[in-house]
């Protein structure tokens, strides 16, 4: 059965290239333009769901990062300015909010007096464990439109698309 929906935006500035330049061939655009439009579709909805346990995207991603590390759920800014993959500027921004909201603390590092740690609090936790499994459900929801096999594909071919551009 041919597809009902309408061409999307992509196809339709794909067939406007094709007249306007015959000597080109536009179609990555379908991947990339795509792939840029639902980028930025998802941000919108991923950070609707931040928004809802009173935190914002960097913040929900620094408590996370904190909570998936177990154990004491402390590491030091540059550590988690690395794995945020955000300067230690942004990590320092970050964490000064989520120290004025009793969500994590700053503390001296036990193994090396002169080093700080990065630590959850019980209350950023409690939160981030609330707000992680509200967004999971909100990444179900957002991809239920794929089976089972596209979701394969797809997680396939974008490993490969970001180990060529290595991120």
């Amino acid at each position: 059965m041919p597809d009902q929906h309408p061409p999307d935006r992509a196809a339709q500035i794909v067939e406007q290239w094709r007249t306007e330049r015959p000597d080109l061939d536009p179609t990555p655009f379908l991947v990339i333009g795509r792939l840029h439009r639902v980028a930025a579709a998802l941000t919108t909805e991923l950070v609707r769901v931040y928004a809802e346990h009173g935190l914002g995207e960097g913040e929900f991603d620094v408590l996370a990062t904190l909570r998936r590390q177990g154990g004491d759920c402390a590491l030091t800014p540059s550590d988690l300015s690395e794995q945020t993959v955000v300067t230690s500027g942004a990590v320092t921004k970050r964490v000064d909010r989520l120290v004025t909201l009793g969500l994590v603390e700053r503390r001296p590092s036990d193994s090396d007096g002169r080093s700080r740690l990065v630590a959850l609090t019980a209350k950023g936790r409690d939160l981030i464990d609330t707000a992680f499994t509200a967004h999971m459900a909100n990444e179900a929801r957002l991809l239920e439109v794929l089976s089972p096999a596209e979701r394969a594909g797809l997680e396939r071919g974008l490993l490969a698309l970001a180990r060529s551009l290595d991120v």
